[in-house]
């Protein structure tokens, strides 16, 4: 099997509307980091969006992934439903870009998207019977990541059609709405 680049194009806004729904149908991510030597590093997460496409994780800055992104902040991403059958319409995304642990205001905002998302999370910081309490702790042991991709390359075959990859640019704006731009569209063809 090879990738064919096609010169069938797609609107930008049926791309953000793609991306936009399998981010919103799943909640676990799995993420590549560079550990010394070069050498990936793979860490599952559940993750937390905004509708500007920066998504959060929180994790134990002493782990292996954390470690590795304080050295080297590059970041790859999949998000996908692994309960998915094979020749049926998939639907996933990788994810390309820089990631770093968020500090001060930018820390209150992951947690606030993050909460929002995850109502647990939100119960077990209240911390209100014993159990939650001590979830607590260990949580604010932990710090939430801040996840800029750059590039987005989507399957989702429903929309754009079975084993067609679109790949979209991620631009970024100070005090404007982010924009998804389409870059290629690949078949993956025998």
């Amino acid at each position: 099997m090879t990738v064919k680049p096609l010169e069938k194009r797609f609107s930008d806004d049926r791309i953000r509307r793609s991306i936009s729904r399998i981010l919103r149908e799943n909640v676990l991510c799995s993420m590549s980091t560079v550990a010394p030597g070069n050498r990936p590093h793979v860490n599952t997460a559940y993750f937390a969006y905004t509708p500007e496409l920066v998504l959060y994780f929180l994790s134990d800055p002493s782990s292996r992934h954390c470690r590795n992104l304080k050295r080297n902040p590059s970041l790859a991403m999949t998000i996908f439903r692994s309960a998915q059958v094979w020749g049926g319409e998939d639907r996933g995304l990788q994810l390309f870009g820089i990631c770093r642990q968020t500090r001060g205001r930018g820390a209150w905002e992951a947690e606030r998207c993050y909460a929002a998302r995850f109502l647990p999370y939100a119960k077990w910081m209240k911390g209100l019977s014993p159990a939650e309490r001590r979830q607590a702790a260990l949580l604010r042991s932990y710090a939430f990541y801040r996840f800029l991709p750059g590039r987005i390359k989507i399957l989702d075959e429903r929309e754009f059609g079975g084993a067609m990859f679109v790949t979209a640019a991620v631009v970024r704006r100070p005090q404007s709405r982010t924009v998804v731009r389409w870059s290629t569209t690949e078949l993956l063809s025998p």
